[in-house]
């Protein structure tokens, strides 16, 4: 009897996989594609890995339409965008950001909010309402791509949401590739000090590796400085996202949303991979590796978002987006600039 139930199990089991394989397989299969497309072109190109394998997506849509891939792109664009963030933990540790000091701390944090704000108050003057706000400020303030692809997961849908993120990746990515040019300019016009230049390219440029790009124009010292001071705005992900889940949660009044959707999943998992980072718990090498998945992740799940977008729906969202965009940028490298000759002492 026990040997029946046990294959009646099995059985059950197996086909609940095929069917998971049927249902999500075509889509997942081909964001996959896409990402690994994009990392090869980036080996050979070089350029930002998440353009390619979103103007990839753009570019294929037309390919992959249909029912058959719906459900595995969707979950692409989701629940594996979700996971990757989630593992970003793994990359920050509590030592990185107290070896920063208080001030530069407070000086990123400040700059964090400051910048949402900024984001929120131009969005309310261009009529562009306040979760674009939210989402272009938030992916200027924290890290880029990776903060408008997590901001948007907790925002509310609409019929703009997919083409309202892609042109928040697409204008993030464009601005830190020209500030990774420009900044290091700024800072040798400035005489600016290798740990002064660190600071202000880790709190003012949206995407890690154009961080690492413009520190290690300068110095091996700016770009360390600088790679830690990313590191710690992308540790602002959390209690931004967590926050903004909550606020555009209690402002819909939806009270049948449950803790899990007002504080996601894979913010906890993003604390719990930091803690297990902090306390050294797993060989560096394993946490590494798990950096590098979420990385891909994101890449999946950016191919993913391209695939869903349409050219109209791109159209409709605008210049002013844009505009947003680049304001938030020039404030925040103002107000950095500002507080670290304000504060030389801090900074030397």
């Amino acid at each position: 009897m026990n040997t029946a139930v046990l294959r009646r199990g099995a059985s059950v089991y197996a086909a609940s996989i095929l069917s998971a394989v049927r249902d999500y397989g075509a889509g997942t299969a081909v964001s996959v594609a896409l990402a690994l497309t994009a990392l090869a072109i980036n080996s050979w190109l070089g350029g930002p890995a998440m353009i390619h394998a979103l103007l990839l997506g753009f570019v294929l849509r037309w390919a992959v339409s249909g029912r058959r891939f719906d459900a595995g792109i969707d979950f692409s664009a989701k629940t594996l965008l979700r996971l990757g963030v989630g593992l970003l933990g793994a990359g920050i540790s509590f030592q990185q950001v107290l070896a920063l000091g208080p001030q530069v701390v407070a000086l990123v944090a400040g700059g964090v909010v400051f910048t949402i704000i900024l984001g929120l108050i131009c969005a309310r003057l261009l009529g562009l309402g306040r979760d674009l706000g939210l989402l272009l400020g938030g992916a200027v303030a924290i890290c880029g791509a990776s903060a408008a692809l997590a901001i948007a997961s907790v925002l509310p849908k609409s019929e703009r949401s997919d083409a309202n993120t892609l042109l928040a990746v697409v204008g993030v990515t464009a601005l830190s590739t020209i500030a990774m040019v420009l900044y290091p300019l700024a800072s040798i016009a400035l005489v600016m000090s290798a740990k002064a230049s660190g600071v202000f390219f880790g709190a003012t440029i949206h995407d890690v590796a154009q961080v690492v790009g413009a520190g290690y124009m300068i110095s091996d010292h700016t770009g360390e400085t600088a790679t830690i001071v990313k590191l710690l705005r992308v540790g602002c992900l959390v209690p931004v996202v967590a926050a903004i889940s909550l606020w555009t949660g209690n402002s819909h009044k939806d009270r049948t949303r449950s803790i899990g959707h007002l504080f996601p999943w894979f913010l906890g998992l993003f604390i719990l991979l930091s803690a297990v980072a902090s306390l050294q718990l797993v060989p560096n090498a394993i946490m590494d590796m798990v950096s590098s998945a979420a990385k891909i992740l994101l890449l999946i799940a950016i191919a993913a978002l391209g695939l869903k977008t349409s050219p109209s729906g791109l159209a409709k969202v605008g210049i002013k987006p844009v505009l947003v965009l680049a304001v938030a940028t020039l404030g925040l490298a103002l107000l950095v600039l500002t507080l670290l000759f304000f504060l030389p002492e801090h900074f030397a």
